[in-house]
């Protein structure tokens, strides 16, 4: 399975959900590739913002990616992606050419515990806040990363993608 993490700059949500989600995966035993990416172009070769890389250190996650631009060809070559917001959602479904990129599009929130009462919550963008943001941010990441385990071990993915992908 391949994945990919898509926020607006890819230097704080998406990494973030990349390293946790490869660390999730793989404790559960789950072969999968992830990478992240972002919408926009300002932090091209950057690495993660210094407080999603702090934060997710003292949690136990590493940091192998520099940011990148999302492409078509991104959506090609993954099985699924996450995106981290309705305004990222949105730029990633303009870049599709048809229902197959489409249909493998979701905001990350809809493997969120609180999804069924709440809705799909966005991952706020944390970027220009203090810590408290980011950890906010990692408690979110974190909890839609095992629904996400649980939905591949449970074979609801695609059940998942046809309730509330971005078609």
């Amino acid at each position: 399975m391949k994945i990919l993490t898509v926020c607006l700059g890819n230097i704080c949500r998406s990494p973030a959900a990349e390293s946790v989600l490869i660390h999730e995966l793989s404790k559960a035993g789950i072969d999968a590739e992830v990478r992240s990416a972002g919408t926009a172009d300002y932090h091209i070769g950057k690495d993660a913002h210094h407080l999603t890389r702090k934060v997710g250190t003292e949690r136990g996650y590493e940091f192998v990616s520099v940011a990148d631009q999302i492409t078509a060809q991104h959506i090609d070559e993954v099985d699924l992606v996450l995106a981290m917001d309705d305004s990222n959602l949105e730029n990633i479904l303009a870049l599709t050419h048809n229902g197959d990129q489409r249909a493998k599009i979701v905001r990350f929130g809809a493997f969120g515990s609180t999804v069924e009462a709440d809705g799909i919550a966005n991952v706020p963008d944390p970027y220009g806040y203090p810590e408290d943001a980011f950890i906010a941010m990692y408690d979110q990441i974190e909890d839609a990363a095992r629904g996400l385990v649980q939905a591949v071990q449970e074979n609801s993915l695609e059940t998942v993608l046809q309730r509330y992908g971005g078609k």
